[in-house]
């Protein structure tokens, strides 16, 4: 992955060895693709898919201290006003030492982010994690949204 987002400024944050950055050099396209593809929302995405949301997003990584990819999040925005948090996971072996929220910290403390007035996000089991950092379910009838089936093919096990 090359290249900026929308003028973004890159951000690095380092943390008991491991690190959150917006510098998409350091994105790994194969783990971000292998572990969407396996997952709930995204299961059977295409590689070109992947690459191509993640070039049209502010993207950032977490690294462990070797530099390994382990964790992940995007957020589409227009850097000004709103923000819709996408894709975020952190691997199996890297779970438990609070990187989920310590990577919701940084993206939400970005300084191109920190002032928007609407995020938006979409999870069927972590609403505790972003709970924490003032989401709740929206308003009846506030929101409208168009969903479609997941149109890729399931993964073969």
């Amino acid at each position: 992955m090359q290249g900026e987002f929308g003028g973004a400024r890159r951000v690095e944050t380092v943390r008991d060895g491991f690190t959150v950055s917006t510098d998409p050099v350091r994105l790994d396209l194969d783990v971000i693709h292998r572990y969407l593809t396996t997952s709930y929302w995204a299961a059977g995405i295409p590689r070109d898919l992947v690459e191509r949301s993640m070039e049209n997003s502010l993207c950032f990584g977490v690294y462990d201290p070797e530099g390994h990819q382990a964790g992940f999040a995007r957020v589409v925005t227009d850097l000004a006003t709103f923000g819709y948090v996408a894709d975020v996971f952190v691997l199996d072996a890297y779970r438990g030492r609070g990187l989920s929220k310590w990577l919701m910290e940084c993206i939400l403390d970005h300084p191109d982010l920190r002032d928007m007035r609407r995020w938006h996000l979409v999870t069927r089991d972590a609403h505790g994690l972003y709970a924490r950092f003032g989401f709740a379910e929206p308003a009846a009838g506030k929101h409208m949204e168009r969903v479609r089936a997941n149109p890729y093919p399931a993964p073969s096990v």
